[in-house]
């Protein structure tokens, strides 16, 4: 695999990174949702590009010194090969340069591969929200790192 480059989302990544995002989850965000993050002072967003394709992305909320990651993909054809592990780590240097010392997320307890990825960077599972996911009711495990 050639290398994945890894920069700031900006206002003209909606469509590709739209287009990645129905891949990639049940509930889809919209092409205006993603725009309106990029006039979020509160919201950072990176992407990964390869050979001129965003091929993954991540976003967290930085608010005092707190991360709320909100999204994480990586395109399905590139999964299992370390792509979800560069583009969190890349979030994650990108939210400490933004003062952020913890990291949250909610997470599937069916997606495995997520919650495996999260626990490699130190995130521990803390809680639940019951029926978390309107698609299918299902739970959500909360996720942190208070030490980042």
């Amino acid at each position: 695999m050639e290398q994945i480059i890894f920069r700031a989302m900006t206002r003209d990544d909606a469509d590709e990174i739209t287009a990645l995002e129905a891949k990639c989850f049940a509930m889809p965000w919209s092409r205006e949702d993603f725009w309106r993050e990029t006039k979020n002072e509160l919201a950072e967003y990176v992407v990964g590009e390869l050979d001129g394709k965003i091929v993954a992305y991540a976003g967290a909320w930085v608010s005092f010194d707190q991360a709320e990651v909100m999204h994480v993909a990586v395109e399905p054809e590139l999964r299992g090969q370390g792509v979800g592990t560069l583009i969190f780590g890349a979030l994650i240097e990108a939210v400490k340069k933004r003062g952020a010392k913890s990291v949250t997320l909610e997470v599937r307890p069916s997606n495995t591969a997520a919650v495996k990825l999260y626990e490699n960077f130190g995130l521990k599972s803390v809680g639940r929200r019951k029926g978390y996911y309107l698609d299918n009711g299902e739970d959500a495990l909360i996720m942190w790192n208070t030490k980042l």
